[in-house]
């Protein structure tokens, strides 16, 4: 995995933590393509990479892309130890660590716990998640959004993407081979 674009442009991440003993899959990580093609998107719409929310982070590959684009700050969630570490070396890695703050938290329990407004969440739950679009829509109906804010979903092509997620309208929706890419803003920011 690398930064595939601005000022950390080429840097190497590490990969994610290897699948456990349990049988739930481990991490998959955003490929470059679809990564690139998420940023291309959100380029085109003229998104605010200010104030970053990258949910179930994993090896926070998609918030530091965020960061590496813009000069603002993120925040990077996921209840896994391992991911955890692994993220905290991908922000040294690509020198974005004094920007970025790391919670060890379940996804579901930003609401309560963190504070927006965020320009930009991110959101890539697993695939085997019951309720992809739950904590995005919880999101949405948050303060930790505001009318400007875009709201990005990752998930498999079987699961059909909602019209809308509280006040946010599905802008656009990219396939790409088996992962969607499903973009959500306020009509008057779209």
């Amino acid at each position: 995995m690398r930064i595939i674009g601005g000022s950390a442009r080429g840097r190497i991440l590490k990969g994610p933590p290897r699948p456990r003993a349990s049988g739930r899959p481990g991490i998959r990580p955003t490929s470059d393509l679809v990564r690139g093609a998420i940023f291309d998107m959100l380029d085109a719409m003229g998104a605010d990479y200010s104030r970053v929310l990258d949910l179930y982070a994993g090896s926070g590959a998609l918030g530091i892309e965020a960061l590496s684009r813009g000069d603002g700050t993120a925040d990077f969630v996921d209840d896994d130890g391992t991911a955890v570490a692994v993220m905290r070396a991908n922000l040294n890695i690509a020198g974005m660590d004094g920007r970025a703050q790391v919670h060890r938290l379940p996804a579901e329990s930003v609401t309560s716990r963190l504070s927006g407004p965020y320009t930009l969440v991110l959101a890539d739950p697993p695939y085997y998640d019951g309720d992809v679009f739950g904590v995005p829509r919880a999101v949405a109906g948050s303060a930790l959004v505001g009318r400007d804010s875009v709201i990005v979903v990752e998930h498999h092509r079987r699961v059909e993407p909602p019209e809308a997620l509280g006040p946010f309208a599905l802008y656009r929706s990219r396939r790409h081979g088996d992962t969607v890419v499903s973009i959500y803003a306020q009509e008057e920011a779209a």
